[in-house]
């Protein structure tokens, strides 16, 4: 299943504070697109409204061009799924059962699991590498471990549209580089239309097709890594002198952050 996912003209806002001015993002098969930007500048709050987890002030949630809001919550799961900074820790149950979860927009009210269910959750556990781990209480399991489970249960529910917001928090540097792997295979290898909001501006210049830089709840600037991921952009931005040089052998930007002590070494 293929989706476009479109934010449009979005406002949005908790009680009397706007946070987010007038953004538009739009999500297409095939592609990555990385929100970036300082803390406070709206990406989460964006990505939230795109699973239509945060109300629209102004603006409207479009799917394939057309109006998401008739869509039931079921509807809507089927076809979109978000990966949040902030999920329940459970207990009492083994890896499998939680991947599980994955599967509830498919079924029948009293439906058990389908063979159809059975096989997408078998793929998403191999895909994000814990199948080994299948039969384990989720209370063993690392933070890290954890959030590679999460994972696999929104790749479960097997939508067009994956939203995951800062998805390598929490991994050490091997799962780190395996779910930036991941993100790319499922935008060039099954045609998913991906949002991810990344802190780590290298992470987005490996993974992403379009970056969308936030700031103050505004877009400064979106397009490709090597047009966004710019001194003058990223200085203005975050603060603080910033270089980008270009990766000689891979062509991809590198961001280098300069603090107080950075210093050329002889």
């Amino acid at each position: 299943m293929t989706t476009v996912l479109e934010g449009r003209d979005l406002v949005l806002g908790y009680q009397r504070d706007t946070v987010v001015h007038g953004v538009t993002v739009r999500l297409v098969p095939g592609e990555v697109t990385a929100l970036i930007g300082p803390n406070g500048s709206g990406k989460s709050t964006v990505l939230r409204s795109l699973a239509r987890l945060h109300p629209v002030a102004e603006g409207r949630i479009t799917l394939d061009d057309s109006d998401a809001a008739p869509l039931s919550a079921k509807e809507f799961a089927r076809r979109v799924t978000l990966l949040s900074q902030s999920r329940p820790h459970p207990s009492g149950l083994e890896v499998r059962d939680v991947v599980a979860f994955g599967r509830h927009p498919h079924r029948g009210r009293f439906a058990g699991a389908s063979d159809a269910d059975r096989a997408a959750i078998d793929r998403a556990m191999q895909v994000t590498g814990v199948d080994a781990m299948a039969e384990r209480p989720v209370d063993q399991l690392s933070g890290g471990e954890l959030q590679r489970v999460w994972l696999a249960t929104c790749l479960a529910q097997d939508t067009g549209v994956v939203l995951l917001d800062e998805p390598t928090n929490h991994l050490d540097l091997r799962y780190q580089v395996e779910t930036l792997d991941l993100v790319r295979d499922l935008a060039d290898r099954h045609g998913t239309a991906l949002g991810v909001v990344l802190h780590d501006l290298n992470h987005a210049a490996t993974v992403a097709d379009q970056v969308v830089l936030l700031h103050r709840g505004v877009v400064r600037a979106v397009g490709a890594p090597a047009d966004v991921l710019t001194a003058e952009h990223l200085t203005a931005v975050y603060r603080l002198p910033i270089r980008c040089l270009v990766d000689p052998d891979t062509g991809t930007v590198r961001v280098e952050a300069q603090g107080r002590h950075h210093q050329r070494r002889p």
